[in-house]
Protein backbone atom coordinates (compact mmCIF):
# COMPACT_ATOMS: atom_id res chain seq x y z
CA UNK A 1 0.00 0.00 0.00
CA UNK A 2 1.41 3.39 -1.28
CA UNK A 3 0.55 6.30 2.00
CA UNK A 4 0.42 10.11 1.13
CA UNK A 5 0.62 12.09 4.16
CA UNK A 6 0.43 15.84 4.28
CA UNK A 7 1.68 17.69 7.21
CA UNK A 8 0.36 21.03 8.60
CA UNK A 9 1.34 22.65 11.76
CA UNK A 10 -1.23 24.45 13.43
CA UNK A 11 -3.30 21.45 14.66
CA UNK A 12 0.06 19.22 15.60
CA UNK A 13 0.11 18.48 19.54
CA UNK A 14 0.27 21.09 22.02
CA UNK A 15 0.62 23.89 19.91
CA UNK A 16 -1.72 26.90 20.99
CA UNK A 17 -0.66 29.77 18.72
CA UNK A 18 1.38 31.76 16.44
CA UNK A 19 4.79 31.38 18.49
CA UNK A 20 4.98 27.77 17.36
CA UNK A 21 4.32 27.97 14.11
CA UNK A 22 6.20 30.81 12.87
CA UNK A 23 9.53 30.79 11.84
CA UNK A 24 10.33 34.37 13.28
CA UNK A 25 8.65 33.28 16.75
CA UNK A 26 11.05 31.94 20.22
CA UNK A 27 8.79 28.79 20.20
CA UNK A 28 9.10 27.77 16.58
CA UNK A 29 11.93 25.17 17.32
CA UNK A 30 9.78 23.34 19.79
CA UNK A 31 7.06 23.28 16.99
CA UNK A 32 9.07 21.58 14.80
CA UNK A 33 10.16 18.95 16.84
CA UNK A 34 6.64 17.90 18.00
CA UNK A 35 5.68 18.40 14.36
CA UNK A 36 8.02 15.82 13.60
CA UNK A 37 7.54 13.54 16.36
CA UNK A 38 4.07 13.42 15.58
CA UNK A 39 4.74 12.38 12.04
CA UNK A 40 7.00 9.63 12.97
CA UNK A 41 4.17 8.09 15.21
CA UNK A 42 1.79 8.09 11.56
CA UNK A 43 4.73 6.75 9.56
CA UNK A 44 5.73 3.94 12.11
CA UNK A 45 1.97 2.55 12.61
CA UNK A 46 1.78 2.61 9.07
CA UNK A 47 4.63 0.48 8.21
CA UNK A 48 3.62 -1.60 10.85
CA UNK A 49 0.10 -2.34 9.10
CA UNK A 50 1.61 -2.97 5.60
CA UNK A 51 2.15 0.49 4.05
CA UNK A 52 5.46 -0.52 2.07
CA UNK A 53 5.45 2.92 0.00
CA UNK A 54 5.41 6.68 2.37
CA UNK A 55 5.45 10.31 1.00
CA UNK A 56 5.40 13.08 3.00
CA UNK A 57 4.57 16.55 2.16
CA UNK A 58 5.43 19.37 4.84
CA UNK A 59 2.46 21.53 4.36
CA UNK A 60 2.87 24.47 6.55
CA UNK A 61 3.94 27.90 5.67
CA UNK A 62 7.50 28.08 3.76
CA UNK A 63 6.89 24.10 3.63
CA UNK A 64 10.62 23.64 5.28
CA UNK A 65 9.48 22.60 8.95
CA UNK A 66 9.80 18.99 8.93
CA UNK A 67 13.58 17.70 10.51
CA UNK A 68 14.62 15.40 7.60
CA UNK A 69 17.77 14.02 9.98
CA UNK A 70 14.81 13.15 12.61
CA UNK A 71 12.16 11.64 10.11
CA UNK A 72 11.25 7.64 10.43
CA UNK A 73 13.77 6.34 7.81
CA UNK A 74 11.76 4.34 5.83
CA UNK A 75 9.69 7.85 4.32
CA UNK A 76 10.42 10.20 1.50
CA UNK A 77 10.22 13.61 2.26
CA UNK A 78 8.75 16.95 0.27
CA UNK A 79 9.88 20.05 1.69
CA UNK A 80 10.36 23.16 0.71
CA UNK A 81 8.63 25.97 -1.94
CA UNK A 82 7.49 27.09 -4.31
CA UNK A 83 5.45 23.78 -5.47
CA UNK A 84 2.83 23.55 -8.05
CA UNK A 85 0.35 22.14 -5.84
CA UNK A 86 1.37 23.35 -2.47
CA UNK A 87 -0.18 21.11 0.39
CA UNK A 88 -0.86 18.17 -1.96
CA UNK A 89 2.24 18.28 -4.47
CA UNK A 90 3.39 14.77 -5.36
CA UNK A 91 0.09 13.54 -5.07
CA UNK A 92 -1.41 11.16 -8.40
CA UNK A 93 -3.42 8.21 -9.19
CA UNK A 94 -0.61 5.76 -7.66
CA UNK A 95 -1.61 6.45 -4.35
CA UNK A 96 -3.83 4.20 -2.41
CA UNK A 97 -4.73 6.55 0.63
CA UNK A 98 -3.92 9.93 2.42
CA UNK A 99 -3.47 11.28 5.69
CA UNK A 100 -3.64 14.66 6.81
CA UNK A 101 -2.01 15.44 9.75
CA UNK A 102 -1.50 19.04 11.87
CA UNK A 103 -4.48 19.86 10.15
CA UNK A 104 -6.71 22.96 10.90
CA UNK A 105 -10.30 24.14 11.18
CA UNK A 106 -11.43 26.66 8.14
CA UNK A 107 -11.03 30.69 8.24
CA UNK A 108 -13.89 32.76 10.14
CA UNK A 109 -14.41 29.43 11.94
CA UNK A 110 -14.22 28.47 15.92
CA UNK A 111 -10.49 26.90 16.50
CA UNK A 112 -7.25 26.84 17.11
CA UNK A 113 -5.28 29.29 14.72
CA UNK A 114 -7.82 28.68 12.18
CA UNK A 115 -7.38 30.15 8.75
CA UNK A 116 -7.53 28.99 4.94
CA UNK A 117 -3.93 29.74 3.47
CA UNK A 118 -3.73 33.47 4.51
CA UNK A 119 -5.42 35.33 6.97
CA UNK A 120 -6.60 37.59 4.22
CA UNK A 121 -9.29 34.82 3.17
CA UNK A 122 -12.62 35.08 4.69
CA UNK A 123 -13.86 32.14 2.69
CA UNK A 124 -13.57 29.46 -0.25
CA UNK A 125 -16.09 28.04 -2.42
CA UNK A 126 -15.97 25.32 -4.59
CA UNK A 127 -19.29 25.81 -6.62
CA UNK A 128 -21.23 26.20 -2.94
CA UNK A 129 -19.67 24.37 -1.04
CA UNK A 130 -17.46 26.37 1.86
CA UNK A 131 -14.24 24.51 2.45
CA UNK A 132 -11.18 25.37 3.88
CA UNK A 133 -7.84 24.20 3.36
CA UNK A 134 -8.87 20.59 4.39
CA UNK A 135 -11.75 20.52 1.91
CA UNK A 136 -9.53 21.71 -1.46
CA UNK A 137 -7.13 19.13 -0.66
CA UNK A 138 -9.79 16.45 -0.59
CA UNK A 139 -11.53 17.62 -3.59
CA UNK A 140 -7.77 17.62 -5.55
CA UNK A 141 -6.98 14.14 -3.95
CA UNK A 142 -10.62 13.09 -5.16
CA UNK A 143 -9.86 13.64 -8.59
CA UNK A 144 -6.97 11.21 -8.35
CA UNK A 145 -9.68 9.18 -6.84
CA UNK A 146 -7.55 8.98 -3.95
CA UNK A 147 -9.79 8.72 -0.68
CA UNK A 148 -8.88 11.08 2.18
CA UNK A 149 -8.04 8.05 5.03
CA UNK A 150 -8.02 10.22 8.28
CA UNK A 151 -7.57 13.77 9.57
CA UNK A 152 -5.41 14.82 12.74
CA UNK A 153 -5.89 17.70 14.37
CA UNK A 154 -7.82 19.51 16.91
CA UNK A 155 -11.55 19.01 17.66
CA UNK A 156 -13.06 21.62 15.73
CA UNK A 157 -11.13 20.25 12.22
CA UNK A 158 -12.48 17.09 13.35
CA UNK A 159 -16.24 18.53 13.03
CA UNK A 160 -15.15 19.74 9.39
CA UNK A 161 -13.75 16.65 8.70
CA UNK A 162 -16.73 14.66 9.46
CA UNK A 163 -19.22 16.73 8.02
CA UNK A 164 -17.44 16.93 4.33
CA UNK A 165 -15.73 13.44 4.02
CA UNK A 166 -17.62 10.09 4.15
CA UNK A 167 -16.27 7.10 6.59
CA UNK A 168 -13.28 9.27 7.77
CA UNK A 169 -11.15 8.79 10.23
CA UNK A 170 -10.26 11.55 12.73
CA UNK A 171 -7.90 12.10 15.71
CA UNK A 172 -8.36 14.90 18.19
CA UNK A 173 -4.97 15.45 19.57
CA UNK A 174 -6.18 18.64 21.45
CA UNK A 175 -9.45 20.77 21.98
CA UNK A 176 -9.65 24.28 20.97
CA UNK A 177 -10.65 26.61 24.04
CA UNK A 178 -10.27 29.92 21.56
CA UNK A 179 -8.12 30.65 18.81
CA UNK A 180 -5.07 30.47 20.77
CA UNK A 181 -5.40 28.37 23.71
CA UNK A 182 -6.35 24.71 23.78
CA UNK A 183 -6.74 21.83 26.15
CA UNK A 184 -3.88 19.23 24.83
CA UNK A 185 -2.92 15.49 25.44
CA UNK A 186 0.62 15.23 25.81
CA UNK A 187 3.00 14.02 22.81
CA UNK A 188 3.46 10.48 24.10
CA UNK A 189 -0.07 9.90 24.90
CA UNK A 190 -1.01 11.62 20.87
CA UNK A 191 1.14 9.62 19.60
CA UNK A 192 -0.75 6.20 21.28
CA UNK A 193 -3.92 7.71 20.03
CA UNK A 194 -2.13 8.52 16.44
CA UNK A 195 -0.59 5.10 16.08
CA UNK A 196 -4.37 3.71 16.52
CA UNK A 197 -5.93 5.93 14.41
CA UNK A 198 -3.52 5.30 11.38
CA UNK A 199 -4.00 1.50 12.04
CA UNK A 200 -8.00 1.72 12.11
CA UNK A 201 -7.58 4.28 8.90
CA UNK A 202 -5.64 1.53 7.03
CA UNK A 203 -8.01 -1.05 7.87
CA UNK A 204 -11.00 0.85 6.57
CA UNK A 205 -9.07 1.60 3.49
CA UNK A 206 -11.86 -0.59 1.51
CA UNK A 207 -14.75 1.47 2.74
CA UNK A 208 -13.02 4.24 2.21
CA UNK A 209 -14.63 6.55 -0.67
CA UNK A 210 -12.42 9.71 -2.39
CA UNK A 211 -14.28 13.33 -1.90
CA UNK A 212 -15.36 13.56 -5.76
CA UNK A 213 -14.96 17.25 -6.97
CA UNK A 214 -16.98 18.95 -9.67
CA UNK A 215 -16.35 18.46 -13.43
CA UNK A 216 -15.64 22.21 -13.96
CA UNK A 217 -15.53 24.28 -10.66
CA UNK A 218 -15.95 27.75 -10.01
CA UNK A 219 -13.76 29.25 -7.17
CA UNK A 220 -15.41 31.96 -5.20
CA UNK A 221 -12.83 33.55 -2.45
CA UNK A 222 -13.87 36.00 -0.51
CA UNK A 223 -11.52 38.38 1.02
CA UNK A 224 -10.75 40.23 3.80
CA UNK A 225 -10.37 43.69 2.28
CA UNK A 226 -10.96 45.45 -1.06
CA UNK A 227 -7.70 45.87 -1.42
CA UNK A 228 -7.08 42.06 -1.59
CA UNK A 229 -9.77 41.35 -4.06
CA UNK A 230 -8.65 44.11 -6.25
CA UNK A 231 -5.32 42.25 -6.62
CA UNK A 232 -6.49 38.97 -7.12
CA UNK A 233 -8.76 39.98 -9.66
CA UNK A 234 -5.52 40.54 -12.19
CA UNK A 235 -5.61 36.97 -12.80
CA UNK A 236 -6.70 36.39 -16.26
CA UNK A 237 -9.88 34.93 -16.01
CA UNK A 238 -11.40 36.26 -13.09
CA UNK A 239 -14.15 38.09 -11.90
CA UNK A 240 -14.49 40.26 -9.04
CA UNK A 241 -18.02 40.40 -8.23
CA UNK A 242 -20.42 43.06 -7.55
CA UNK A 243 -20.30 45.66 -4.31
CA UNK A 244 -18.56 42.31 -2.57
CA UNK A 245 -15.05 41.52 -1.62
CA UNK A 246 -15.18 37.69 -3.74
CA UNK A 247 -13.16 36.88 -6.93
CA UNK A 248 -14.64 34.21 -8.87
CA UNK A 249 -13.04 32.02 -11.54
CA UNK A 250 -14.71 28.93 -13.72
CA UNK A 251 -12.16 26.43 -13.73
CA UNK A 252 -11.71 23.45 -16.50
CA UNK A 253 -11.04 21.13 -13.52
CA UNK A 254 -10.17 20.77 -9.90
CA UNK A 255 -6.45 20.82 -10.49
CA UNK A 256 -6.60 24.58 -12.69
CA UNK A 257 -8.70 25.45 -9.51
CA UNK A 258 -6.49 24.80 -7.09
CA UNK A 259 -3.29 26.30 -8.56
CA UNK A 260 -5.64 29.73 -9.29
CA UNK A 261 -6.16 29.37 -5.92
CA UNK A 262 -2.83 29.83 -4.81
CA UNK A 263 -2.16 32.33 -7.34
CA UNK A 264 -5.11 34.59 -6.49
CA UNK A 265 -4.17 34.47 -2.77
CA UNK A 266 -0.57 35.32 -3.31
CA UNK A 267 -1.47 38.45 -5.48
CA UNK A 268 -4.20 39.72 -2.44
CA UNK A 269 -1.06 39.21 -0.32
CA UNK A 270 0.79 42.41 -1.80
CA UNK A 271 -1.99 44.24 0.06
CA UNK A 272 -0.73 44.12 3.72
CA UNK A 273 -3.20 46.68 5.56
CA UNK A 274 -6.55 45.97 6.32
Amino acid sequence: MKLYISVDMEGITGLPDASYVDSSKHNYARGRKLMTDEVNYVIESAISNQASEILVNDSHSKMNNLLVEDLYPDAQLITGDVKPFSMMQGLDSSWDGAIFLGYHARAAQPGVMSHSMTFGVRNFYIDDVAVGELGLNAYLAGYYEVPILMVAGDDRVADEAEQLIPNIVTAVVKESISRSAVKTLTPKKAGVLLQSKTEKAIHNLSSAKPLTPPASPTLRIEFANYGQAEWASLMPGTVLEPNSTTVAFKAKDILEAYQAMLVMTELAMRTTFN
